[in-house]
């Protein structure tokens, strides 16, 4: 059931559930419920359709019964997302459509030989935190009601981009012996001493430019310290032979602890 969890994406709709929580949180917008829900069950949908739906028959026939069973989960999660996009306004069906169809390029093989947008170099980690970012606070600035300072949004928005792409590199290192070397990921590219060096000095990137927001408070700095903390560690103790669970669930899991010691920390506060 646990490796059900992690490989049907449930793990990480929670990250990014969570991640957009800290966040909105810190620009005090109130998100929508048919939003949460939306962004929870799509993610599912959408991060099973590029693992598995690359792999399956014209991405619809799944031979493997396992994964047949992740198919169904993903199915009716987007069915239920798509409930929930109805009662959204049409800005966001607009901005949902275009980060589904960024999505949709990233996986799909539109370009010659086949290859796809994933496969070319240096682009993934850029699309999956652009994607994320899109998610986490672009959707919740455009449904809130709420005024939001373009400074502050614009500094979390590079902030979300920053802890994503932070996040990415222990996969991208545990992947290094079975990437194909034409992906020239960052781990290839620069070696993994190198690429850990460049994840640290992007923490530290994060975590400094708190200091140029308008609105700035003591428990912003605190998650973004211990955000900082957790991000350089994850990377520093990252290696090419890693434990199976220390990418898929301890580093994605970075986002859902970050958005529960802000709200325990409310909530005993």
């Amino acid at each position: 059931m646990f490796n059900f969890y992690l490989d049907a994406s449930i793990h990480v709709a929670l990250a990014v559930i969570s991640l957009m929580k800290v966040f909105t949180y810190s620009l005090n917008i109130t998100v929508d419920d048919h939003l949460v829900n939306a962004v929870f069950f799509g993610t599912i949908t959408c991060y099973n359709f590029v693992k598995y739906g690359v792999e399956a028959k014209k991405y619809l026939v799944v031979i493997v019964h396992y994964h047949r069973k992740i198919q169904i989960l993903s199915f009716i999660a987007g069915a239920v997302a798509a409930y929930h996009v109805y009662f959204l306004p049409p800005a966001i069906w607009m901005t949902i459509g275009v980060l589904m169809l960024l999505t949709g390029v990233y996986a799909l093989p539109i370009l010659a030989k086949p290859k796809n947008l994933r496969s070319l170099s240096g682009v993934k980690m850029i699309i999956v935190a652009a994607v994320w970012t899109g998610t986490v606070l672009i959707l919740p600035s455009i449904s809130s009601k709420m005024e939001v300072g373009i400074w502050d949004l614009t500094i979390n928005c590079l902030q979300c981009f920053l802890i994503v792409f932070v996040l990415l590199i222990p996969f991208e290192i545990r992947d290094l012996a079975n990437d194909a070397v034409e992906l020239q990921t960052m781990p290839q590219r620069y070696g993994v001493k190198r690429t850990k060096q460049i994840g640290i000095l992007l923490s530290i990137l994060f975590f400094g430019i708190t200091f140029f927001l308008d609105s700035i408070y003591n428990q912003a700095i605190l998650w973004r310290g211990i955000a900082f903390i957790l991000l350089t560690f994850s990377v520093y103790k990252a290696q090419i032979t890693q434990g199976k669970y220390y990418a898929s669930f301890w580093v994605e899991a970075i986002p859902i602890v970050l958005w529960g010691i802000i709200y325990f920390g409310n909530v005993v506060g």
